[in-house]
């Protein structure tokens, strides 16, 4: 291992719009999860490079009621800061349709790990990608996008920046909105995600622009007075893979946040995704680390040597500290590990680690999870290209309806159900897909299992195989070479990536029926 060097992305898998604040010799992250909850993971580092998740922004299912949120609606654009002992996110609460309804608030916690407050909503804060600043004279700042009024839209994706101050205390606005940026046909179509940071007596701004996909970018711009006139970083945009191709081993890069570290360095934290044949990317958006640079001029730049985020990148000068390797297997011992989500904050507690210690049990819902729901559903991000998970289930089906096993989805609409089921007096195993909403039935075996089985799937980059074996027994395929571009965020057009975990049904109907996973393992195949 070159300990000079790291990898990129740094927190890889569907952990998008990462923002970042340090607090002494401490970093704290958080990133987008939409749909899923807890939502809003929150990371902790010492050395920029490694991060170890420590909390949820959204961690009771009291806070916020996103039941009915497609999967690529939910939590949008988190921005974490830090301010005399107390932590705040801002963010966006995305809910009937993306264009709908969104609703911005804040919550705060005096330690990053939570617990975290209730939200407070902001008043009349319209648009996406919301940000807080606070001023040296005590001031609070909000800063967000909008969307031009459609009968003064210039061009599609007209949107624009508007910053307004908050009452410290209460967290609603003070005074008038004022548009600060606003956007241009040829530089900033769909602007979002501002940032606000204050230096050598200018406030400076970071934006996103572009889109989510090809023409994604970081651009600049900086004022004297904080809701002043923004000069445009002339050099826009300061950072972006647009003018690559597609295929390039790192795109799509943009949204980022910058941080500057106890010994004088400056860094950038920002979204890119890593496509596989045909610009798909199951992974999602990734977070990715690039050094920055002031330039004379008072702009930034990236410190590297092509101005591009890189796979290999040099190290922050700051002693190394990594966490202990994240065991593959989970025994579901003790609490539910961070890394575990369901759809949606669940009314009706569908899983239990203490009726039976040692295991977990899902009950059967009569949720279906091809459906916008809150289906039995606990499942983990994929996170490599080429990858094993497995699990240990005890099942004994008591109807034809009853289902258990695992699933890969991007959503509703796309997704494969690895189950094992009842058809008459036998056991089966079964694999669905749903594709575009259309759920069919690909292959069934009887007679492979007797209340007993493990099930695994393997990705490698372009499809996955499903194996069934039981516990003494030899591991058999059943199916192979299904494509894994069915669950790419550019097949769904979604904000997501894939995740994979465990699933009981009984398919609209009531049971009161449960499954038992001992464990699962999830890890990187090389």
């Amino acid at each position: 291992m070159d300990h000079q060097y790291f990898e990129n992305p740094i927190l890889s898998g569907f952990y998008p719009d990462p923002s970042i604040c340090r607090v002494g010799d401490d970093y704290y992250l958080v990133t987008s999860s939409f749909v899923y909850y807890p939502g809003l993971p929150i990371f902790h580092s010492k050395d920029l490079v490694n991060w170890q998740q420590i909390g949820h922004g959204i961690h009771r299912t009291t806070q916020l009621d996103y039941k009915n949120c497609e999967t690529s609606l939910g939590l949008w654009a988190p921005t974490i800061r830090y301010h005399k002992g107390r932590f705040y996110i801002i963010n966006t609460f995305v809910s009937e349709g993306r264009e709908a309804r969104r609703d911005n608030y804040i919550i705060t916690a005096e330690k990053p790990e939570g617990p975290w407050s209730d939200p407070v909503f902001v008043a009349g804060a319209d648009g996406i990608d919301s940000s807080l600043f606070f001023d040296d004279d005590g001031r609070v700042w909000y800063a967000g996008n909008c969307i031009i009024p459609y009968d003064q839209q210039e061009y599609e994706g007209h949107h624009a920046i508007y910053m307004c101050e908050l009452d410290p205390e209460t967290f609603q606005i003070i005074g008038d909105k004022k548009i600060v940026w606003n956007g241009n046909r040829t530089t900033s179509k769909w602007i979002e995600a501002p940032h606000i940071y204050k230096k050598d007596g200018f406030y400076y701004m970071i934006v996103a622009e572009g889109g989510t996909f090809t023409n994604h970018s970081v651009m600049m711009a900086r004022a004297k007075e904080i809701d002043g006139h923004y000069e445009i970083c002339p050099r826009n945009p300061i950072v972006s893979h647009r003018h690559l191709s597609l295929m390039h081993p790192i795109s799509v890069v943009g949204h980022a946040d910058i941080v500057e570290t106890q010994n004088g360095e400056w860094w950038m934290v920002l979204l890119g995704v890593r496509p596989y044949e045909g610009i798909n990317y199951n992974l999602g958006r990734e977070t990715f680390l690039a050094p920055i640079i002031w330039d004379e001029d008072g702009w930034i730049r990236l410190d590297t040597p092509h101005g591009l985020i890189q796979e290999k990148e040099r190290r922050p000068n700051l002693p190394a500290h990594p966490f202990p390797a994240k065991k593959v297997r989970d025994d579901f011992d003790g609490d539910l590990d961070l890394v575990w989500n369901t759809i949606h904050p669940y009314s009706t507690e569908f899983f239990s680690l203490k009726e039976r210690p040692g295991q977990l049990r899902i009950h059967l819902q009569p949720e279906v999870i091809n459906e916008i729901c809150t289906p039995a559903f606990v499942g983990r991000r994929q996170q490599h290209k080429k990858f094993e998970a497995s699990c240990l289930m005890e099942f004994e089906p008591k109807a034809d309806y009853d289902e258990a096993g695992m699933v890969l989805l991007s959503d509703d609409r796309f997704n494969y159900i690895f189950v094992a089921g009842r058809k008459g007096e036998e056991y089966v195993v079964r694999l669905y897909k749903t594709e575009s909403g259309k759920n069919v039935l690909i292959s069934e075996v009887k007679g492979v299992f007797s209340k007993t089985v493990i099930l695994t799937i393997r990705g490698a980059d372009t499809k996955y195989n499903f194996y069934y074996r039981l516990p003494d027994g030899e591991e058999k395929l059943f199916v192979a070479n299904q494509k894994a571009s069915l669950l790419s965020s550019t097949v769904n057009e979604g904000f997501t990536g894939t995740y994979i975990g465990m699933y009981a049904s009984s398919n609209k109907k009531q049971s009161n029926n449960h499954a038992d996973f001992d464990w699962f393992d999830y890890k990187a195949l090389s």
